[in-house]
This record gives C-alpha cells, structure tokens and sequence, in this order.
C-alpha cells in the first residue's frame, strides 16, 4: 500500500499580513531613532533626576498603600455579600453601587474638598457626651491621604467582586463537609475556601495592581508629586513636553513588566498542585494503560452527553 504523503496546508493570506505587520513595526521602530523630534537626550537627561525619582517612588507608595486597602475592603465586602443578614448584604450592595457606578476622578476630586462638607469630625458615641475633640479635616485630609483613601475605596469595590468570584468557585460541598466537622466560619474560610479561591483571585488581582499603578495618576489633579506630576512640573518650566512624558511612559512600563513577572511566577506557584496532579495522573496512566483507556472512555462518554 501506498504511503499517503501528507502535505500541510499552506495560509498565504497570513504570511502577507504578517509580513505587513513586520514591516510595519520596523517602519515605526525606525523613526523613533531618526526623528530628532523625540530628543532621546533630553530623555536619558531626566530619566534618573532627583524628582522623577522621587515622584516614582511616590507612585509606588501610593500603588502599594492602596492596594492593601483595597484587599481589606474586598474582603470584608465580599464576605457581606455572602452574609445571611439582609442589613450586610445591602451596605454592601451600596457601597459596590457607589464606587462603581462613578468616575475615580470625581470620587478623587469630592473626597478632596471634603472639608466643605464636614470643617471638623469627632469619632465617639452618636447622641452622647462620651465624644473626642473634634479634629479639623483640613488637616487631616492631605493630597497623599485623599490619594490612599479614593484610590483603596474604589478599587475595594471592584477586589469585593473578584474575591467574592473565588469563593463562589469553590465546590459548596468542601465547605459543608468542613462544618460538619466542627470547623468555625473563620476557620473553613483560612483553611478550606481561600487556599483553593486565591488560584481563581490571582489573576485578575494582579490585573487590578498593574492598573492601580497607572491610575495613581490621576491624583496629579490635586498636585500629589506623583510621577506623572513631577514631569508635569519639569515640562512646564522648560517646555519639553513629549521628552518628559516620555521618561514617565517609561518608568511606568518598567514598573508593569516587572509586576507581570511577579504575577508570573505567582500563578506558577498557586498553580503547582494542578501541574502535579496532571503529571501523576499521566504517570499512572502510563503504568496502567487499562485505567487510561477507561479514563478516555468515561471522557467520551461524558463530551457524547
């Protein structure tokens, strides 16, 4: 019999227009060398200077206080939601209504010029003598702290749901089972629930950090030195404003890159038990063929239903 020659099918359409693209790319990688436009010099000039520096240094600060208030809030949130009192659920209904259903800018901006609403606050007992001295908002309330606070409040609500999404992926029969052993709500969540929800929460929580980074930009319109802030404050004197804009561009692609190679390895951390379960899996299906046919056929079975 005649071997049949088997010949892969060739797609012309996309090697044209992958070699469009490539041309394409090398068309524009080449006027970011030959158009003096971009005055690369001007660029390695203040890509290490003192204030951009420090206005970077101030981006991270704010991305990191942020984020850890937002993970409190998100799981406080997400755990009311879950609540069997209707009193929790809807606070935490509202507060998801609230914070995202309206631009950051604006919740940055209010929170700002707070004072206008409350000129001072007292933390005590509503309705009783047992009360602090009131303190003056003006000073509490600093272009860092509004900073923190809008940008952990927002993003707690948007960390509520993905948090909220992993512990909805968790089987309900593990949880059931670890009470009827006896196991307290605190408990089943540490031990059983959230070890297996953070593999589902890890993804998109590191899509969340990557663009609270780039949203602490936003605080620049309550002149916090942020980094974009800083070479506002450069351009504006010297009036190179596409160079300056182009150090912040690429400070906050470092900065990304190396939070995605954090997310990276992360994942590849959570997602090891996977890996070693499919590769004992394949290695018992490798010592004993008839249980990898029986697991095929089950396969089938369940695809033909």
């Amino acid at each position: 019999m005649t071997p049949v020659k088997i010949v892969p099918r060739r797609h012309i359409a996309r090697r044209v227009f992958s070699l469009a693209v490539i041309v394409a790319v090398l068309g524009l990688a080449s006027t970011l060398v030959t158009n003096e436009r971009f005055q690369w010099g001007v660029v390695a000039n203040y890509f290490t200077s003192t204030l951009v520096l420090q206005g970077l240094w101030n981006t991270i600060r704010l991305t990191v206080l942020a984020m850890l208030i937002a993970l409190v809030l998100g799981v406080i949130t997400a755990l009311m939601s879950q609540s069997a009192s209707w009193v929790l659920r809807g606070i935490a209904s509202l507060y998801l209504w609230l914070f995202r259903g309206t631009p950051l800018m604006v919740q940055v901006i209010l929170i700002f010029n707070i004072s206008a609403l409350y000129p001072t606050i007292a933390f005590g007992v509503p309705f009783t003598p047992w009360q602090m001295a009131p303190l003056d908002v003006n000073e509490l309330i600093t272009p860092f702290m509004v900073g923190v606070l809008a940008l952990g409040i927002n993003e707690g609500a948007y960390m509520a749901e993905i948090i909220r999404g992993g512990i909805l992926s968790v089987p309900r029969g593990q949880v059931h089972a670890a009470q009827a052993l006896g196991m307290g709500p605190a408990r089943v969540f540490s031990r059983i629930v959230f070890p297996q929800a953070i593999r589902t929460i890890l993804p998109p929580t590191g899509n969340q950090v990557i663009s609270m980074l780039k949203a602490t930009s936003l605080v620049s319109v309550i002149a916090f030195p942020d980094l974009l802030y800083s070479v506002q404050a450069v351009y504006s004197r010297t009036f190179e404003t596409i160079p300056l804009l182009l150090v912040a561009t690429i400070w906050y692609l470092i900065v990304t890159t190396l939070l995605m190679i954090g997310q990276h390895f992360l994942e590849k951390h959570y997602g090891k038990s996977d890996r070693d379960s499919a590769r004992t899996r394949l290695a018992s299906s490798a010592r004993d063929p008839e249980s990898a046919d029986a697991t095929v056929e089950a396969g089938a079975g369940r695809a033909e239903r």
